[in-house]
């Protein structure tokens, strides 16, 4: 776990509203990302930068019991060109403190490392969270998947 500041980037992708109560996330995020992997409108955003897969959290209504919206996709050099059904968004520049989940994706690493996020006395900022499937995520069942969680500055 380190803190780090991070300058603002951009993020096109598949979007959904959700919430951390009942299972719902669980859902909506699996959903997601079955949308994501079997909808080819991804593969030709325009501006892509890379290859990796972000998947971030923002727009909190509150902490992170509240709704947010979650955007599934990649990192471009700017929001000029979205195309019609993904949504672009900015991801704020700010302190991050890094986390890394894992394990295999299947058995829920990445979610294991939230619960232990959400029980770190952490000033979050609740502006933007995101996770990062580079090269260490395309191994399912040993992937390294990094977290970033946006804090408040001392």
């Amino acid at each position: 776990m380190s803190t780090q500041p991070l300058e603002a980037f951009y993020i096109i992708g598949h979007a959904v509203k959700t919430i951390n109560q009942n299972g719902q996330s669980a859902e909506d995020l699996a959903a997601l990302w079955d949308k994501f992997l079997s909808d080819n409108s991804t593969k030709d955003i325009p501006n892509r930068l890379g290859k990796d897969i972000y998947c971030v959290y923002t727009e909190y209504e509150g902490d992170h019991t509240k709704p947010y919206t979650a955007v599934l996709g990649h990192k471009v050099s700017n929001l000029k060109e979205v195309p019609k059904g993904l949504k672009g968004i900015t991801v704020v520049s700010g302190n991050y403190r890094r986390f890394l989940a894992k394990g295999s994706l299947m058995e829920g690493a990445v979610e294991k490392a939230w619960k232990t996020i959400w029980s770190e006395p952490l000033q979050r900022a609740y502006s933007a969270d995101f996770e990062v499937y580079g090269a260490n995520a395309m191994d399912p069942e040993r992937a390294e998947v990094e977290i970033f969680v946006g804090v408040d500055s001392d």
